[in-house]
């Protein structure tokens, strides 16, 4: 055999060698992805869930309420992005904070910018408001916003690392009256709920002005019971000593207990709205308390304080919300001077509490009308009726999957409803619908043209429209 021969047939078995060599470890790579794939989670994130349908009667009930109440009050819907730039929370909710050194989802993007799920609404808020010229609306500028937030928190009953908020802000009026009318509200929102054993925590932290002499004071007071503090709040000392006051721990509760008060330490300013707010509230006869001990846990509150509290039979307290007034917050991010109040309510916690109390849930319209069809040509005929019967303001339930008439029938048994309309194979030809009236047994033939007329008649101008609610 010439050596040509045999060098090429050396070269194929190589080629060959090596072809399969290439298959095998193609086969073990894909082997190997195979095993390091990962699992697919059925669950979602730790402290993150889904709102389901059984539960939807309670929040649409929240959203329906909060919605219609601020719309009563002047206050405008305004939606801002889940994610911001994270300077914007650092910058406003203030460093040494719970929410910023802890419980922020921070990341970065693929063009490198640093961002955060809000944690909050009011920063985002404030930012809209410089961003879009809000200033020189007449004033005051009423804005609210419902949707989630999101906290790196320890997960516990009723606090979810997603939960959801309802926000009711006010800018450019500084009056106490304000103060007075934004609690108001959150008392008719929460006892609109059926929550009725509710009491307002109030207090005043001053301004600027006052607040850094009564610092000073609650500091020294603080280090002389240092020893006494928990791990945080010795923490809290060199940041926000304000904090300490709001601890849950037992022995810095009691440290807190004899700590110098806020609303003793005053100027004037803040003393007279402080005065002016708790006279609107007794004219008001709203439930509240003095808290000296109330802080909230955000750097940018100035003035008046509140947390809303519902009380069951045993004593325990459950917060429901909180806000307060926020004069520097807009002018510290770059927009002019401009007073602000505003609260928020946590949605998690309200439908807990309604749940708790045995609260009415929102119900929805039944509908009165049933639309059954027999056939491929009835079911596309009945689309277009089912159509029409919806867009006159008749609400109409169907079963179009179901094969059967008799099956279709018991549904409609099912759901109580006034009038039954039948398309079958002939009504489909010639255009008509057998109307059965439910209450009386009479039943006729009707076109479609006249079916809306004759439906209305039947349910004698009782018309169910649907409601959408936000």
């Amino acid at each position: 055999m010439p050596k040509k021969v045999e060098k090429a047939k050396g070269v194929a078995k190589k080629t060959a060698k090596s072809a399969s060599a290439g298959k095998s470890s193609s086969k073990k790579a894909t082997k190997k992805i195979e095993k390091v794939e990962e699992e697919i989670m059925l669950q979602p994130p730790r402290g993150m869930r889904d709102l389901l349908p059984g539960e939807q009667p309670y929040w649409a009930q929240l959203r329906r309420v909060a919605s219609k109440l601020g719309h009563e009050y002047g206050f405008q819907r305004i939606d801002t992005p889940v994610v911001e730039y994270a300077n914007l929370y650092t910058r406003s909710i203030g460093e040494g904070t719970d929410i910023v050194d802890k419980e922020m989802y921070t990341f970065t993007t693929r063009g490198g910018d640093k961002v955060a799920l809000r944690p909050e609404f009011t920063a985002g808020l404030c930012r809209a408001y410089i961003q879009h010229g809000m200033n020189v609306l007449p004033k005051p500028v009423k804005l609210f916003s419902i949707g989630p937030v999101y906290r790196y928190d320890r997960p516990q009953e009723g606090r979810y690392r997603e939960h959801w908020q309802a926000n009711f802000d006010i800018f450019g009026e500084q009056d106490a009256v304000l103060d007075a009318q934004v609690i108001q509200l959150a008392h008719r929102v929460v006892t609109s709920l059926g929550i009725k054993n509710v009491q307002f925590q109030i207090n005043s932290i001053g301004c600027p002005k006052c607040r850094n002499e009564y610092q000073d004071l609650l500091v020294a007071y603080l280090e002389s019971k240092k020893q006494k503090l928990c791990q945080n709040c010795k923490k809290r000392l060199e940041t926000n000593p304000l904090r300490v006051l709001d601890c849950k721990e037992d022995k810095c509760m009691q440290v807190a207990a004899n700590a110098p008060q806020s609303v003793d330490h005053l100027c004037n300013e803040c003393h007279v709205h402080f005065k002016s707010l708790l006279e609107y509230l007794d004219e008001l006869d709203l439930p509240y308390v003095i808290n000296p001990r109330l802080v909230r846990g955000l750097s940018y509150y100035s003035k008046t304080v509140f947390e809303i509290w519902s009380g069951d039979e045993e004593g325990k307290k459950h917060s429901l919300g909180g806000g307060g007034r926020y004069d520097y917050l807009v002018e510290t991010l770059g927009g002019e001077h401009t007073p602000a109040m505003g609260f928020g309510l946590g949605l998690d916690r309200l439908v807990a509490e309604m749940k708790r109390v045995k609260a009415k849930t929102y119900v929805e319209p039944k509908p009165k009308v049933f639309l059954a069809q027999l056939g491929d040509l009835a079911k596309k005929k009945s689309l277009k009726l089912f159509s029409e019967l919806q867009k006159n303001g008749i609400l109409v339930a169907e079963s179009f999957g179901r094969g059967s008439l008799k099956s279709q029938l018991r549904v409609a048994d099912r759901l109580g409803v006034e009038v039954t309309l039948i398309v079958g194979q002939k009504e489909a030809l010639d255009e008509t619908a057998i109307m059965k009236d439910m209450v009386s047994g009479t039943q006729e033939n009707v076109s479609h043209e006249k079916l809306v007329n004759a439906v209305k008649k039947i349910l004698k101008n009782n018309v169910v429209v649907s409601n959408n609610v936000l």
